[in-house]
C-alpha cells in the first residue's frame, strides 16, 4: 500500500513538473534566440575568462563586465553602421513606392518578352503595396523583440560567466552518460560552436567582398551597400546571394546594359558562388573539421527552429545526432553487450 502511495505521489509530481515546464517554455520561447546567443558567447569566451580569473587572479565580476562591454562594442558598432547605411536607402525606397512599382513593371515586361509569362499581375501589385504599408509596423515589432533578446542574452551571459563551474557540473550530473562520453560531447560542442560562430560569418564576409568587387567592375552604383547585402544573404543556404545579385542582373538587362548584365551573371555564378564552396571546404574543416553537408543542412534546419542563431546551432543539432548515435552504440550497442559478461565475471 505504501509502495502504491509513493508511486502515485511520484506520478502526480511528475505531471505537475511537466505541466509547469511546458507553461514556462511556452511563455519564454520568444527569448530562445537570446539564450542561444548567451550560450554561444559563453563557449567562445570561457577559456579567456578562466585564464583571467583563475590564472591571473582577476576579479570575476570585473572580468565578466569587461567581456560584456567588449561584446557590445564589437557587436554594437557594426550593427549601428549597418542601420545607418541601409536605413536611408529603405526610407527613400518606401517614399517613392510608386516609382518602385513602375520599375518592377518595366522589369516584368522585359521578362515577359523573354519568357512569355506575366510575372507581375495586378493582384501581385496590390499584395506588394500592402506589404509596403505593413512594413514599418512589422519592423518596429521585430526591432523590439530583437532588443529584448539582446538584453536577455547579455543578462544570461554575465551569469553564465560568473557561475560557469557550477552550471557545467550541474549539466554533467544531469547527463546519463559515462564520464568519457560527457567529455567527448563537451569537446564536440565547443568545436562546433566555435567553427560555426566564427567560420560562417567569415565565409559570408568573403562572399560579400568578392561580390563587391563584381559590382564595382560592372559599374553598379552603391556597390559597397550591395556587396554588404550580398554578404548578409550569404548566411542563408540554397537561395543565398542570388536574392541580391539576380535582381541587379535583371535590372541591368531591363536598362539595355546587356554586356554588364551578362558579365555580372558570369562573375556571380563562377566567382561569388564558388568562393562559398571553397571557403566552406577549407575554412570550416580547419576550424572544427565540419563537413560542408553538415553546415548547409544544419543551417536549413536551424534557421527555421532558432532564427538568426540557427546558423550556429543547426549544424550542432546534426552533429549531436551523429555523435549521440555513436555514444549510444558505445554505451548500449552489441560491442558493449558482448563485453558486459567479461566485465561482471
Amino acid at each position: 500500500m505504501s509502495s502504491f502511495s509513493n508511486r502515485l505521489r511520484q506520478i502526480i509530481l511528475l505531471i505537475a513538473l511537466l505541466a509547469l515546464g511546458f507553461l514556462l517554455l511556452n511563455e519564454l520561447y520568444i527569448f530562445l534566440p537570446g539564450f542561444l546567443g548567451a550560450v554561444t558567447l559563453y563557449i567562445l569566451s570561457r577559456g579567456w575568462y578562466r585564464y583571467l580569473t583563475i590564472t591571473k587572479k582577476r576579479n570575476s565580476n570585473m572580468v565578466a563586465t569587461f567581456f560584456l562591454l567588449s561584446f557590445l562594442l564589437l557587436f554594437g558598432l557594426p550593427v549601428y553602421s549597418v542601420f545607418s547605411l541601409i536605413a536611408p536607402k529603405v526610407q527613400e525606397a518606401f517614399s517613392h513606392s510608386q516609382e518602385l512599382i513602375q520599375g518592377l513593371k518595366a522589369v516584368s515586361e522585359q521578362l515577359k518578352e523573354w519568357t512569355g509569362q506575366d510575372l507581375l499581375t495586378p493582384d501581385t501589385i496590390i499584395k506588394f503595396q500592402e506589404k509596403i504599408a505593413n512594413f514599418f509596423p512589422a519592423f518596429l515589432s521585430s526591432t523590439a523583440l530583437i532588443l529584448s533578446n539582446l538584453a536577455m542574452m547579455l543578462f544570461l551571459y554575465f551569469f553564465m560567466l560568473t557561475n560557469g563551474n557550477v552550471m557545467e557540473k550541474g549539466i554533467q550530473n544531469f547527463l546519463p552518460l559515462r564520464d568519457e562520453n560527457i567529455e567527448i560531447l563537451s569537446k564536440e560542442t565547443i568545436s562546433m560552436v566555435r567553427a560555426n560562430a566564427i567560420g560562417i560569418p567569415l565565409i559570408s564576409l568573403i562572399q560579400g567582398i568578392f561580390a563587391l568587387f563584381g559590382y564595382w567592375i560592372f559599374g553598379i552604383n552603391e556597390f559597397v551597400l550591395w556587396g554588404f547585402m550580398t554578404g548578409v544573404f550569404a548566411f542563408f543556404p540554397i537561395v543565398g546571394t542570388t536574392v541580391i545579385w539576380l535582381p541587379i542582373v535583371v535590372y541591368l538587362f531591363s536598362q539595355g546594359q546587356s554586356g554588364a548584365g551578362l558579365g555580372l551573371t558570369i562573375w556571380s555564378l563562377l566567382i561569388t558562388g564558388n568562393v562559398d564552396y571553397l571557403a566552406r571546404v577549407t575554412l570550416m574543416k580547419r576550424l572544427g573539421n565540419v563537413h560542408p553537408i553538415v553546415t548547409v543542412l544544419g543551417v536549413v534546419v536551424g534557421l527555421s527552429l532558432f532564427g538568426f542563431w540557427g546558423f550556429v546551432f543547426g549544424p550542432l543539432l546534426i552533429s549531436y545526432f551523429m555523435l549521440l548515435f555513436k555514444i549510444y552504440t558505445s554505451e548500449f550497442g552489441p560491442l558493449h553487450a558482448s563485453q558486459s559478461p567479461h566485465q561482471h565475471g
